[in-house]
């Protein structure tokens, strides 16, 4: 796959993760709650979150439940 397709696919899928977790309520497996506020793309731990009163970043993989 040559590099512009790889970079413009990856890309689209953070945008997607983006859209579908942004402003939703979730519980991450450690027991942490709140409202994602940000979606990154971490070169070496793939995507992260940030979540409304709690510093750090985690990755998507944690997520137990999202709110519908």
């Amino acid at each position: 796959m040559p590099a512009v397709k790889l970079a413009s696919t990856i890309l689209g899928a953070v945008q997607e993760a983006q859209s579908q977790l942004v402003g939703k309520a979730v519980v991450l497996t450690d027991g942490k709650a709140g409202t994602v506020e940000n979606v990154w793309l971490d070169e070496l731990h793939g995507l992260r979150i940030s979540i409304l009163g709690h510093l750090g970043k985690w990755p998507v993989s944690t997520i137990k439940f999202v709110e519908r």
